[in-house]
């Protein structure tokens, strides 16, 4: 027993280390990818793995909004078949999964082992390339999963290794969060849509898929065509048979993709998909939850946001004025800003 006291007391000194430089790089402005890629080298140090790639997500969502690998990167053969076992709706241990568990961490060993050769991750991806354990850690902060990390290699993941994860989490997530309100940018590009049919091909395309490719490419090759493969995915395997992922750009802007099934007969099993520029409307989630705004300083923020006067926006929401004035002081107080015009000019920049 003294000796896993004096482990544990070791580990716990790695992971208030790693905690604090995770704070320093949050403080020093870093964008979402900057930040994963300098903290996935602090985790290396500690957790050592073949391949590993970290996933900002979206907090409504929780569908993968960027994507940033460890030195080594997994072959772009197997890209696509990632993403289709991450949105298809039957593989163990997506992210979207982890963001709604107790304890957002998971070894593919600790399944049984008839649902592990079950994945197609561990059977497609992993096996061929020589590696035989799984671990995935989703980061979460005040209820919100911010980020998560696959992370692969061929020896097994210890419960030291799992509780370090564990530990340093909230911290990533938090820097993650604040990253997240980091460059959001406004380019302008015109819109595009695209079909893809039930083989994955792409059947036809407007003119302006050709520039987001290229903006996507941009971050890694063949960004683009793994982000679309993954909305489609989702669309089929979605009851309501649409998709939608926000992404961001290689300017640290956001790209918005949906995927819509069609149902017409003759084109049954086709998919299509638009892209375009995220709109200040499908950033504002993102922003309210960056700045850990409550549900009600949500309410009261998109009110504001709306025109509506003090005493309208008690009317509409139920409350008091005073209720929404004591709202807007604590949401002034969070998001750095003394007015309503300042708060506006701020979550619509």
């Amino acid at each position: 027993m003294a000796g896993r006291r004096i482990l544990s007391s070791v580990w716990e000194g790695r992971a208030q280390t790693v905690r604090r430089e995770l704070a320093a790089l949050a403080a020093a402005g870093y964008g979402v990818a900057e930040l994963h890629e300098a903290a996935i080298e602090l985790v290396e140090r500690i957790v050592p793995t073949e391949l590993t790639c970290w996933a900002s997500l979206d907090p409504d969502t929780a569908v993968i909004s960027s994507m940033t690998s460890g030195r080594a990167r997994i072959p772009g053969e197997y890209e696509p078949l990632l993403a289709t076992y991450e949105y298809d709706g039957a593989e163990p241990h997506t992210f979207a999964q982890l963001a709604r568990r107790p304890v957002p961490v998971a070894r593919l060993s600790d399944l049984p082992r008839r649902e592990r050769e079950r994945s197609g991750r561990w059977a497609q991806v992993w096996r061929p390339l020589g590696l035989d354990h799984e671990l995935r850690v989703g980061f979460r902060a005040d209820g919100t999963c911010w980020a998560a990390a696959g992370l692969v290699r061929r020896g097994e993941f210890s419960d030291r290794e799992v509780e370090f994860l564990s530990s340093i989490g909230p911290t990533l997530a938090a820097a993650t969060r604040v990253a997240a309100r980091a460059r959001v940018g406004t380019a302008k590009a015109d819109p595009a849509i695209i079909v893809v049919g039930p083989d994955g091909r792409r059947r036809g395309a407007t003119a302006g898929a050709g520039k987001w490719e290229s903006e996507l490419d941009a971050i890694a090759e063949g960004r683009f065509a793994v982000m679309l493969r993954a909305v489609v995915v989702g669309a089929q395997a979605a009851a309501s048979g649409t998709f939608r992922a926000r992404v961001r750009d290689a300017r640290g802007g956001w790209i918005v993709l949906h995927a819509s099934r069609l149902v017409s007969d003759e084109d049954a099993g086709e998919t299509v998909v638009t892209i375009e520029r995220a709109s200040g409307a499908e950033l504002l989630g993102v922003l309210l939850a960056a700045y850990r705004l409550t549900a009600r300083e949500r309410d009261v923020c998109r009110e504001v946001l709306g025109g509506l006067s003090t005493s309208d926006i008690a009317a509409r929401l139920g409350i008091s004025a005073n209720t929404v004035q004591d709202h807007l002081k604590s949401v002034f107080g969070k998001v750095g800003v003394r007015s309503r015009g300042e708060l506006t000019a701020r979550l619509s920049g």
